[in-house]
């Protein structure tokens, strides 16, 4: 069952490689869309380039970083906004403001307040911060009521309700929230990348070949960039995976 499904996942893949080929065939300028074997060529050629790894390597710094952020501060505001009377009030409408507000705006606004350098690091912050902050909210909200009549029976500690109870009943949202905003947040970084500029960025890749009208080059990044999106999600998907089971606390099946 796993060789079929792998042999229709290729096949699809040659499908819309041979739609892109036909595309750029009746397109007829390669300006405007570069056929598969211009693409692979260049990708080939700047995956060779040493520039093409420094880029990589600060992208996933940036953005690992921000993205770490969010989930600490997105975890301790929902703990706060949980357990403080007023808090979830106060804090709510920011939260709701940063999920409304389109992406390009807070790059825009985040050029004027920090250097060009760190914006993809808070981009991704912001944009990860509420999908911690209500899935661990969700979870917190969710903990069986039974478990913590029983801890209060047994004269469990606040640490130890913690730990024994509320931590397990908030890894699978945690989880989730955590998966989906590693996406999320490569994706926003790489949009602040491309309007900032950074050096050895990804984004100033794809910004100056879009400059230059490089467009092979600009097919060759993009595919970069969704590559190592799913490549990261992967391995970030997998890294969760392996904690959560080692300590019993679930996460998806």
């Amino acid at each position: 069952m796993k060789d079929k499904n792998y042999i229709i996942k290729v096949l699809a893949v040659v499908f819309w490689i041979g739609v892109w080929q036909i595309a750029s065939m009746l397109v007829g300028k390669e300006v405007l869309v570069a056929s598969p074997i211009a693409v692979i060529k260049v990708f080939s050629d700047i995956v060779m380039e040493k520039t093409f790894w420094a880029s990589i390597l600060s992208s996933l710094l940036r953005i690992a970083f921000g993205f770490g952020g969010a989930v600490l501060v997105g975890t301790l505001l929902a703990v706060i906004t949980c357990a403080v009377p007023g808090a979830f009030q106060l804090f709510y409408p920011i939260i709701s403001v940063i999920k409304a507000t389109p992406v390009a705006s807070f790059i825009i606004l985040a050029l004027l307040w920090i250097k060009s350098t760190n914006v993809p690091m808070f981009i991704a912050f912001l944009m990860v911060l509420p999908i911690i902050w209500s899935n661990v909210s969700t979870g917190i909200k969710a903990t069986d009521t039974k478990l913590l009549e029983m801890a209060k029976v047994y004269n469990f500690g606040y640490i130890k309700t913690i730990r024994l109870i509320y931590i397990p009943q908030c890894m699978d949202y945690f989880y989730t929230a955590s998966i989906m905003g590693i996406g999320f947040a490569w994706k926003a970084g790489i949009a602040a990348e491309v309007i900032c500029t950074p050096k050895f960025s990804v984004g100033a890749n794809l910004y100056n070949a879009k400059i230059y009208l490089e467009t092979p080059q600009l097919f060759a990044w993009t595919i970069v960039v969704i590559l190592m999106s799913i490549v990261f999600e992967k391995m970030f998907e997998k890294a969760m995976k392996t904690v959560f089971y080692k300590h019993g606390t679930g996460g998806e099946k």
